[in-house]
């Protein structure tokens, strides 16, 4: 995707717990369409489209 976040070495090990450590991987992975939805609603229903086999 276009919007890839920077996953930076943290200093100390309570933030490698943090919830914005852990979902950088799961951001950079999402296929482009899903990032660059126009609308929220459409960014919804994406998501669910690629993560609906994870539940």
């Amino acid at each position: 995707n276009g919007y890839k976040l920077l996953l930076r070495r943290f200093q100390l090990d309570t933030k490698e717990k943090f919830l914005t450590k852990r979902t950088i991987s799961h951001w950079n992975n999402l296929p482009r369409e899903v990032v660059d939805s126009p609308t929220l609603d459409t960014f919804k229903i994406q998501l669910d489209r690629v993560l609906g086999h994870l539940v």
